[in-house]
């Protein structure tokens, strides 16, 4: 009796591994959860890609998607029904500065690029702060040094970037115009209510990310409060 699998075995085996998984898989991952016979001989990936055909038809209309992205495959809450299924989390969605957006979109366009490079473009100088939560985010990472003096390092974007913007590749990008009526049409300038004197205002950690600040500069940052871009949360794998 022959072990060989149907496409609907198939596809029910791989939507069941996207379920328990809580990260993409590619295909070459999706091939290993089958055992010798299963599958045909040197046809195994383009049977992996038929089963994912059948399960992204159909999963439209429903309450989650099948969805690619630069690590491989996923389920996911479709964009549209985000807005409620955010309240099952009590955190507000991450609130990022312009100045910090302007950062990475110029990084995932024009990279490897130094921070010389965004600064010679933005106009102003890049925080540190900045850089540091781009890295930590995983956005970012450095891919090298320029052969100048002081060897600045190189910056490029990760599959982390992708993946959180629901892209398969650098080449599904909107032109670098359309981000930025996009970032200026987002930006929202949160309005600081009066406060009686000699009350100083205290501005927020969480309402900003400073840009071009020093030490020396605290004493005025409570005094106006930094343009904001609220981003949606990361799409949620369905479970």
């Amino acid at each position: 009796m022959s072990d060989r699998l149907d496409t609907d075995q198939i596809k029910r085996i791989i939507e069941a591994a996207l379920l328990a998984t809580d990260e993409p898989l590619t295909v070459e991952r999706l091939v290993k959860l089958f055992g010798r016979g299963e599958l045909e001989v040197e046809q195994e990936r383009a049977q992996i890609r038929a089963a994912l055909k059948v399960a992204e038809t159909e999963a439209r209309g429903h309450g989650y998607e099948l969805k690619r992205v630069a690590s491989g495959y996923r389920f996911q809450v479709p964009q549209e029904l985000s807005q409620w299924v955010s309240r099952l989390w009590d955190e507000k969605p991450p609130r990022y500065s312009r100045a910090l957006l302007e950062t990475l979109a110029l990084i995932a366009y024009k990279q490897p690029v130094t921070r010389g490079d965004i600064e010679q473009v933005r106009g102003v100088s890049v925080s540190q702060n900045i850089m540091r939560t781009l890295l930590e985010r995983g956005w970012i990472r450095v891919v090298g040094q320029r052969e100048v003096p002081g060897r600045p390092a190189l910056y490029g974007s990760t599959r982390a970037f992708l993946d959180y913007f629901n892209l398969k590749s650098l080449d599904a990008l909107p032109p670098l115009a359309e981000i930025r009526e996009l970032i200026e049409t987002l930006v929202v300038v949160e309005e600081t209510p009066p406060i009686p004197e000699p009350v100083q205002l205290q501005a927020e950690k969480d309402d900003y990310v400073a840009d071009e600040q020093t030490p020396e500069e605290g004493a005025d940052v409570g005094k106006q409060r930094a343009e904001v871009v609220p981003l949606p949360t990361a799409p949620q794998t369905s479970r």
